[in-house]
């Protein structure tokens, strides 16, 4: 993977490196969404009633993970800048000071579910009804208690990422999403728990998860580890370095879904139909998307090993490859999604209404897919991962807020588009942030914000 010339440091990434790269993320990936729509399916043996209020609940589920992800993204960017110019010790440090952040900040955060529960069930999901309420509380109670088990997994996980060695948390994430499904199946069919049937296979496999990744972390062989001599006390110069990414990314993706929340508020005045039908729509669209979520992963390992060596060059050769990448795979599986439609449909337990109101999004979103979605998501990690963290965070964050949300409460309450007004100001929400983040790209401000030099 690495190159020495007499020059100096050179980081070259071949096809092959790429490949045992990407395919494992993937791979990863693909497991993710699939666990996502079996969850779903199993659930939708209970009612309509009971795919809403897990769907409602994962909003939430999904806001924590995208800030656990992009902090666990910024130790991660250091980590592999710190790997760039070959400081190994200061990687390791690096991938230590993150794991103990996100152990405690995680143990907070389960905390505050716990305290705002009655404040998420009865003011922010809305005029929801009591079956519906009845089940989100059930499911929230459970999950809640695995938060601190996936932040840490989601450190682990950056860490290996960003070393190149992919494969360690897709075998891991196989395990857990194998605990997950196969308690599902035992739990719902088996024993009719129901949504606890769903939740508890959650939770153990998160702690599954968890102590596996951490555990290999442990071992001297990776070139980021935990050293024997670890110490517990935080090092605030690291950290700062962790945050200065960590944090934009966490309030860029925590806002933006917690728009996504928002804009649950206003479907959910929609009706039941509305509800089933967003959260089959999102199934459908994280599939179509995977591909383009994968290189945007493998983005962040390659640029923050480039720009930590300082070769800019490569940093703009290597984005350019992973956003041809990117379009090749979003193209594929939009492909593949719209064939198996019709017949995945069928296995959602929903109303004709619903249904119909599931295929408007899904065709919506297949063909702006194709067009935008790379350029609004995966560009800026090229971005993200040279230490341009914070210029990302501001346009994402206004233009959610003012598309977003502003327009989707136009379309979707005011002009009675409902459910379709929501999606329609989804992408042009992505058709708005290009601009910007193009531009920036093809400046040069962004080479001059590296975090380890």
């Amino acid at each position: 993977m690495y190159v020495e010339t007499l020059q100096g440091r050179e980081i070259s990434f071949s096809n092959r490196d790429l490949r045992r790269l990407i395919v494992p993320l993937l791979i990863e990936q693909l497991l993710n969404c699939t666990v996502g729509l079996m969850d779903s399916l199993m659930v939708s043996t209970v009612g309509e009633a009971a795919v809403s209020a897990v769907s409602l609940v994962d909003c939430v589920n999904v806001l924590l993970l995208q800030v656990f992800a992009a902090l666990a993204a910024g130790g991660a960017i250091v980590a592999g800048q710190y790997i760039g110019c070959r400081e190994s010790r200061k990687a390791c440090k690096a991938g230590q000071q993150l794991t103990l952040f996100m152990a405690v900040f995680s143990i907070a955060v389960m905390l505050g579910m716990y305290l705002i529960s009655n404040f998420l069930l009865n003011v922010v999901f809305g005029s929801i009804t009591a079956e519906v309420e009845g089940y989100a509380r059930t499911y929230l109670m459970i999950v809640s208690a695995s938060i601190p088990f996936i932040a840490l997994y989601n450190a682990g996980a950056a860490l290996f990422r960003i070393m190149g060695n992919s494969r360690v948390s897709m075998l891991v994430a196989l395990l857990m999403n194998a605990i997950n499904v196969g308690g599902n199946a035992l739990l719902v069919f088996g024993f009719h728990l129901g949504v606890a049937g769903v939740a508890i296979p959650t939770l153990v496999s998160r702690i599954v998860a968890a102590a596996v990744i951490l555990g290999l972390l442990c071992s001297q062989k990776h070139e980021i580890h935990f050293e024997r001599s670890m110490s517990l006390r935080p090092d605030w110069n690291m950290i700062r370095n962790i945050m200065s990414v960590g944090i934009p990314n966490g309030v860029e993706n925590s806002l933006f879904q917690l728009g996504k929340i928002l804009m649950l508020s206003l479907i959910t005045s929609f009706g039941t139909a509305s509800i089933a039908a967003n959260a089959i729509g999102n199934n459908f669209a994280q599939y179509q998307i995977l591909g383009g979520m994968s290189v945007g992963i493998a983005m962040v390992t390659v640029v923050s090993q480039c720009v930590g060596a300082g070769d800019y060059a490569k940093v703009r050769a290597y984005t350019r490859k992973l956003m041809k990448l990117s379009y090749l795979f979003i193209i594929i599986m939009v492909g593949i999604t719209l064939a198996l439609m019709p017949l995945i449909l069928r296995l959602y337990n929903v109303s004709a209404e619903a249904d119909g109101y599931a295929v408007q999004c899904i065709l919506l979103h297949s063909a702006m897919a194709c067009v935008l979605w790379p350029m609004a998501f995966t560009l800026p990690n090229t971005l993200r991962a040279a230490g341009d963290a914070r210029y990302t965070m501001l346009v994402s964050v206004f233009v959610m807020w003012a598309v977003r949300i502003g327009v989707g409460y136009l379309l979707g309450g005011y002009f009675g588009l409902g459910l379709l007004g929501v999606w329609i100001a989804m992408v042009l929400d992505w058709a708005v942030r290009i601009p910007f983040f193009w531009l920036r790209y093809h400046g040069h401000r962004w080479e001059h914000m590296s975090l380890v030099r």
